[in-house]
């Protein structure tokens, strides 16, 4: 029996696992706030790393959540969550929809006859582009040799497991939508994620005169974000560069970096703002699913510069909000840097780009599919 209201119908809210801090946490705090009332169904919750605020929500990990380290080394039971996720049944909860905040095995619970909305942040990377995982995680050769046959089997059953009827995917970007139809043979809707653009403003006229001459990464320094190609690229150019944000690679980057390239470790929120206004750029050098910075900084009215691939498609507007450089190559982030004019942009025409990735249109996209799927109609 469905247990909707007047508020809307009846939604259980499904997420992977939560036990750090990241974009698809970001997003499923905006499923919250729009479903208040629906209970977070997830593999392991980690009380101690997450903020306080979930303490308050209504979150029942499964059975994995008991197992020896799972908290900090929840890598190493990967082969377990798909048997986690395929044990739950969600079909006689009295929910009118399943709604997925998916990039693992989430996607696999049972529903019957309840229709389930999937927010598909990636089609599982750990089967689908494993190579690719472990070379990032430097995962040995002995490992990689004896996870082959398991994921092997995973990537079939996540495949059987995205056939369901009832299953309608959404992608957060063009690059996503493609690899649903690509790994599980299913079309899919695009919403990109919510940004609160309403957090950054371009400088005021009368202040643009005062901004600075530095271009700008914000990131966590890990190696797939790239961040060595912007520290060698603006070394080799004597052009200077801050970079905001934390991680394993610091210390490596720090050693190839000139002095025009300055660390600022973490930043403030109200810090990031004035730094994103105030730069001549923002350096956008990684290939991402999405990728939230570039969003933020065209709210602060600053054009990207960012490798040619990925989420950036969806967000930056070549030529007028801001450029691309085609190879992971030193020299080709070199030679987008020289040649665009960081001054021609118009602030404000980047500032009505970046509306468009706003929370407000994020909810009335979402909604919008929601309806959709429980009259039938997607």
């Amino acid at each position: 029996m469905s247990r909707a209201t007047s508020h809307g119908p009846s939604v259980a809210l499904l997420h992977d696992w939560l036990n750090q801090y990241g974009g698809a946490e970001r997003v499923l705090e905006h499923l919250v706030a729009m479903f208040p009332q629906a209970p977070i169904y997830t593999s392991i919750y980690w009380r101690d790393r997450l903020p306080p605020a979930y303490a308050a929500w209504d979150i029942r990990p499964t059975w994995m959540d008991d197992l020896p380290g799972i908290h900090r080394r929840h890598q190493v039971y990967f082969p377990l969550y798909a048997l986690a996720f395929s044990r739950m049944d969600l079909s006689d909860g009295g929910y009118d929809l399943v709604l997925s905040n998916k990039s693992g095995f989430c996607h696999g619970v049972r529903t019957g006859e309840v229709p389930h909305l999937c927010y598909c942040l990636a089609p599982t990377r750990y089967v689908w582009q494993f190579e690719h995982y472990a070379a990032r995680e430097q995962l040995s050769p002995a490992v990689r040799l004896l996870l082959g046959p398991i994921v092997k089997l995973l990537r079939r059953w996540d495949y059987d497991a995205a056939q369901r009827d009832n299953l309608h995917f959404i992608a957060i970007s063009r690059e996503i939508q493609q690899r649903i139809k690509q790994f599980y043979g299913r079309p899919s809707t695009i919403i990109h994620p919510p940004v609160d653009v309403h957090r950054f403003a371009p400088l005021p006229d009368a202040s643009r005169h005062e901004r600075g001459d530095y271009y700008l990464v914000v990131s966590r320094l890990v190696p797939y974000k790239r961040i060595d190609l912007a520290v060698r690229a603006f070394t080799r150019l004597g052009l200077p560069l801050l970079i905001a944000g934390e991680g394993r690679d610091r210390p490596a980057l720090e050693a190839i970096a000139g002095p025009t390239v300055r660390f600022l470790g973490r930043v403030s929120e109200e810090a990031l703002g004035t730094l994103l206004a105030g730069c001549r750029a923002f350096v956008f050098p990684g290939y991402e699913d999405f990728g939230i910075a570039p969003v933020e900084a065209q709210a602060a009215g600053r054009p990207v510069i960012a490798y040619r691939a990925g989420g950036a498609l969806d967000t930056v507007i070549e030529g007028v909000t801001g450029c691309f450089f085609d190879e992971p190559l030193v020299e080709s982030l070199m030679e987008a840097v020289v040649s665009f004019d960081a001054d021609g942009v118009e602030p404000m025409t980047l500032r009505a780009h970046a509306e468009q990735f706003s929370v407000e249109q994020f909810n009335t996209r979402l909604m919008d599919q929601v309806r959709r799927v429980l009259d039938g109609s997607s």
